[in-house]
């Protein structure tokens, strides 16, 4: 079992960037199973052909923490990367894991169950954004929480994916034992997160280094889960821009 717990002046000038309030453009849906999931996108400004950024939310969901997410896609959209917000859960996922009778172990349990079926609409998402007009052939993946082990998961599966960052992330332990590929990937984690242990993200970075992949990974002393939540931290911006600059360097055509 996964050990994953169901998850200013020169300050407001740091956070300049990506404070902008953007708004989704484009919406369309990715098929999974026998439901049609939203995908919300937030376009750069660039001409041309672009790489792109799948982003993964927390158990939560996106709305709960959607400020948070979108100073990422903000962020990639100024430096010419287009952010895809990806729903990945169905009505049932969201039903059983908000369910008042759950219980941490029972989500656990449940997650485990799911991590196939939601790599897999991860991955017929990358198809959608492989087979745009406006694409450069480039796509990578930022989850966060549980967003995170899906977003390391499929990653192990899908060659197409180039680049991948985590937060307060690991890897399913289904899928540990069975990874022959990472592409480049960051991790970031909270010393003092108790609902994600620091020790995932660290043998996620094990894991990749043991196939080869290059890795980095960041912890940050003293801060718990969802240490980029706040406006008003300089955790915020610096973990959104060492994710911005890790996709710059490894999404560039």
């Amino acid at each position: 079992m996964i050990t994953r717990r169901t998850a200013l002046t020169g300050l407001a000038a740091l956070l300049s960037p990506v404070i902008a309030r953007s708004a989704p453009g484009e919406q369309f849906n990715v098929a999974s199973g026998h439901d049609s999931l939203p995908v919300s996108r937030y376009a750069a400004a660039a001409p041309g052909k672009r790489p792109a950024v799948i982003v993964l939310h927390g158990s939560r969901g996106i709305e709960l923490r959607a400020r948070a997410y979108e100073r990422y896609a903000d962020a990639l959209s100024t430096r010419g990367i287009d952010a895809y917000f990806l729903r990945y859960m169905t009505p049932v996922d969201t039903a059983t894991l908000a369910a008042k009778s759950s219980t941490r172990e029972s989500r656990e349990a449940y997650e485990t169950t799911r991590y196939d079926g939601w790599a897999d609409t991860v991955s017929a998402t990358v198809t959608a954004l492989l087979d745009r007009s406006d694409s450069s052939g480039r796509v990578g993946l930022l989850g966060f929480s549980l967003g995170g082990y899906i977003a390391a998961d499929a990653a192990a599966r899908d060659t197409r994916i180039a680049a991948l960052a985590v937060l307060y992330g690991g890897m399913p332990e289904a899928m540990a034992a069975k990874v022959k590929h990472l592409p480049p990937l960051i991790a970031l984690h909270g010393e003092a997160d108790r609902n994600v242990p620091i020790a995932e993200g660290r043998q996620l970075v094990k894991l990749g280094k043991s196939v080869g992949a290059e890795t980095e990974f960041v912890p940050y002393p003293g801060k718990a889960h969802g240490f980029d939540f706040s406006d008003t931290r300089p955790t915020t911006s610096d973990a959104i821009d060492r994710v911005t600059k890790f996709f710059q360097a490894k999404l560039a055509t």
